[in-house]
């Protein structure tokens, strides 16, 4: 099970962390991702981290950003957002899978239930 946490209203300019706490497993083999979907429109890949070397990749639309990162002993990922816009509203999840590698998995096998994120003044 993975649980999202750490959402809310913050102001255009202001920052949020959110985390995505695991349960059940632990999160050492797995690739991490953050994804997220605003209303009327598709869901889109944020960032991720993978299992091997905690290589991480971005959206460009959040480069410079948004940070992720992961602390196994707390079984727990991170997304650090920075600067955040108007157009960053929307409801973000993680997802786990078990992705021996330095790259990132196209599909993923566990998601958690979101935690919404709100830009505006």
């Amino acid at each position: 099970q993975l649980v999202e946490s750490g959402g809310g209203l913050v102001q255009p300019g202001g920052s949020l962390r959110l985390s995505c706490a695991a349960s059940g497993f632990t999160l050492d083999y797995y690739a991490i991702g953050w994804f997220r979907q605003a209303p009327g429109k598709e869901r889109e890949g944020v960032a991720c981290i993978s299992s091997d070397d905690g290589s991480t990749y971005y959206a460009n639309s959040v480069v410079g950003r948004f940070t992720i990162s992961r602390d196994n002993a707390k079984n727990t990922v991170y997304l650090q957002m920075n600067s955040l816009k108007p157009e960053d509203t929307a409801l973000y999840y993680c997802a786990a899978d078990y992705f021996v590698s330095s790259r990132c998995p196209r599909e993923y096998t566990y998601w958690g239930q979101g935690t919404q994120v709100t830009v505006s003044s």
